[in-house]
Parts: structure tokens; C-alpha cells; sequence
């Protein structure tokens, strides 16, 4: 145990006297915090420019494009004649999306006949093109069931009955867990803690790649077992900083849904501090020298953030590259922290992600062990 102390009291205060891995736990974690979410705080889009080309040129074409204008996610910044100029807009970037009004579209509203419209959206952006999408068909739905309804009320049907006639079955969506649907709110908890990962992992590999300018004479020897022990409990100190500042208060700065409580989340992402840990003394052990360590997480932190299953689902991953994901902590982890945090689940129904952590840090644990009395052994 005085062996365990003596790495343990060695190690963190290389933690806060080095310099690169004091910037990486504690600087750059600041520094991520503040700089990583800004793109995201508009949440949703809003106002997304399109082209109108109305060659009808009636009060009811008139009165679908003020309607969309009107919409939080569409804004009509422009009315053209036809539809080369509007196409030469959207080529210049001017505007996301072209609303084609044909002629005779009053006429045929008025004699119950279909009265289409064509909208050209700009797909390579999927965003921009869901909402065009949704504002312009939310807005020919809604006029087409007032015309529909004000024709049966003018032919005699009750007032109450023409609206049931045309809209028999009313939907109410609720979004649960995101109300304002906002990208930030379904990206940063799982990006918050791809960042941890990464900050943890890179701090751990510099930790134990920077070489001691000296061998202590009063520090007990230690075995590889104790010495991995040591290195875990002193890297958990900047973890217990920097986890409770990300998975509690982040999200509590930036207006993102919180359900569960801060004692089951850091709970939960224990075993994740272990496991990113006990990988960043394999890297460590693996790599030998800090540059090596910073290339090669800087390498994978691409492919880590598409196999974490938000970006990409995981269910339409091939099985081989799923059971290479499982392997990583900030799978499991980003599956059971955003349903503890964001959807206020109890740690009975994220037993799977949560002992697949616990397995994964025995097994990196193991293999630094083994890993450590290797290198002793060689030495």
C-alpha cells in the first residue's frame, strides 16, 4: 500500500507540475468548454432564404408565399418571374431553395381540383433541405384544408363537420427530451464526452511518456500492479475536476434538458474515467515517447467520433465495425450517460453500458498491468 501511495503522490504532482499534460487536463478542457459549443447555440435554423416563383399572381398564391415568409424556418427572400432566375440564384448560393406557384393554382383550389406546387431544396445539405421541406408542406397543408373546408361550409356543410371532413385525424407532436428540436441539444452531451475522452486519454499517454528527470531514492520500489494502481488514482484527480464541469454544469450553462441527478451521473462515468485511462497507459506503454502518443489519439479521434453511434447510427453499422465500437468507452458511454442525464434514466436501465465500462476498464487495467511488467522486466 506504501508502494501504491508513493506512485500515487509521484504522479499527481507531475500531473500539476508538467506543463503539456497540466495544459491538456486542465487548459485545454477549459478552452474546449468555452470555444467548442459556440457554433451550436442557435440550436435550430432559422430563416433559410428561398425563391418564390409565382406565376399565378393571385390572392391565394400571394397568400401562400406571406404564410411561408411568415414561418420561423423559411424566409422568402426573393419573388422572381421564372424559373431560370431563380435557378441562377440558387446557383450563386443567393438562396437554399426554389417554391414554383403554378398558373391557374387559385382556379383549380377553387374547383376542388389538385392544385400542386414544386419546391426545389438544396439536399446536399440535409438540414437546410428538412426544413424548407417541412415549413413549405406544413404551409400547403394548412391552406389546403381551409379552401377544402370553406367549399364544403359555401355548399351547406356544417362548419364543424367540414373540418373533421378534411382534417379527420389531427396530429399533436410533442418532442420529448429536445422541445426546441435543436441540434446542440442532441450533439453536445455525446460530443462533451468524446472531448473527455480524448483530454483524458491524451493526458494520461503524456503522463506516462514524459521521462522523470530523476529516480527518487526515498520512494519506495514498486511492482507493475502497484504502479498501474497509482497511476489510475492520480489520474482520476483531474478527471474528478473536469467530468463534474462537463456532464453537470456544460449543460447547465448551455440550456440543455437535465433529468437525471449529478450523483448518478458521476456514477456512471467512473468506470469511464477508468477505462479511458487504463487505454491511455496501454497507449503509453505502446507509443514510449510524447510525440508518438499526441499523432497517434490525434489520429483516431476522427474515427472514434463515427464510431460513437450519434453521427452515423450504430444500427446500420456493419457487425464488425459495432464490435470494434463496443471496444471504445465513449460508445458505452455516450449510449448510458446522455439516457441518465438527458432522459432522467435510472441506472437499472443502463446496466448493460454501464458494467460494459466496468469490463472495460478491468480489461485495459489488466493490460497495462501486464504491459508494465513487461517494460520491468526488459529493464
Amino acid at each position: 500500500m506504501r508502494a501504491v501511495l508513493a506512485v500515487f503522490r509521484h504522479e499527481l504532482r507531475r500531473i500539476f507540475t508538467l506543463r503539456p499534460v497540466f495544459s491538456v487536463f486542465i487548459l485545454a478542457a477549459a478552452i474546449y468548454a468555452v470555444f467548442y459549443p459556440q457554433p451550436y447555440l442557435t440550436e435550430a435554423l432559422r430563416n433559410v432564404p428561398i425563391v418564390v416563383v409565382d406565376r399565378d399572381g393571385t390572392s391565394s398564391s400571394r397568400e401562400m408565399v406571406r404564410r411561408l415568409d411568415a414561418t420561423s424556418d423559411v424566409s422568402v427572400a426573393l419573388v422572381l418571374p421564372d424559373l431560370p432566375s431563380a435557378q441562377r440564384a440558387v446557383y450563386e448560393r443567393a438562396v437554399s431553395g426554389i417554391l414554383l406557384i403554378p398558373g391557374n393554382f387559385e382556379r383549380d383550389l377553387l374547383h376542388g381540383r389538385p392544385s400542386p406546387v414544386a419546391l426545389y431544396a438544396d439536399a446536399s445539405y440535409f438540414l437546410i433541405y428538412q426544413r424548407i421541406a417541412g415549413a413549405v408542406s406544413a404551409v400547403a397543408r394548412t391552406l389546403g384544408a381551409e379552401v377544402e373546408s370553406a367549399r364544403l361550409v359555401g355548399a351547406g356543410v356544417d362548419p364543424a363537420l367540414a373540418g373533421a371532413v378534411v382534417d379527420p385525424m389531427p396530429l399533436t407532436a410533442v418532442p420529448l427530451f429536445n422541445p426546441q428540436g435543436g441540434y446542440a441539444t442532441y450533439l453536445l452531451p455525446a460530443a462533451f464526452i468524446l472531448i473527455l475522452q480524448q483530454l483524458l486519454l491524451i493526458g494520461t499517454g503524456l503522463l506516462g511518456t514524459i521521462p522523470d528527470p530523476g529516480p527518487d531514492p526515498s520512494r519506495p520500489k514498486a511492482g507493475p500492479l502497484a504502479t498501474v494502481t497509482g497511476k489510475y488514482m492520480a489520474c482520476l484527480v483531474p478527471a474528478a475536476l473536469i467530468l463534474p464541469f462537463y456532464l453537470i454544469a456544460l449543460p447547465y450553462l448551455y440550456g440543455i434538458p437535465r433529468l437525471g441527478s449529478p450523483a448518478t451521473v458521476l456514477l456512471f462515468a467512473l468506470p469511464f474515467a477508468l477505462a479511458v485511462n487504463g487505454l491511455g497507459l496501454i497507449a503509453s506503454a505502446v507509443f514510449r515517447t510524447p510525440l508518438a502518443v499526441q499523432l497517434a489519439t490525434a489520429a483516431v479521434g476522427l474515427p472514434f467520433f463515427f464510431l460513437a453511434g450519434f453521427s452515423w447510427p450504430q444500427e446500420s453499422m456493419p457487425d464488425a465495425v459495432r464490435l470494434v465500437a463496443r471496444l471504445l468507452p465513449s460508445t458505452s458511454a455516450i449510449d448510458g450517460l446522455v439516457r441518465v442525464a438527458q432522459l432522467g434514466a435510472p441506472l437499472s436501465e443502463v446496466a448493460e453500458p454501464f458494467l460494459t465500462l466496468w469490463a472495460l476498464a478491468g480489461l485495459y487495467g489488466a493490460i497495462a498491468v501486464a504491459l508494465a511488467a513487461r517494460r520491468d522486466r526488459s529493464n
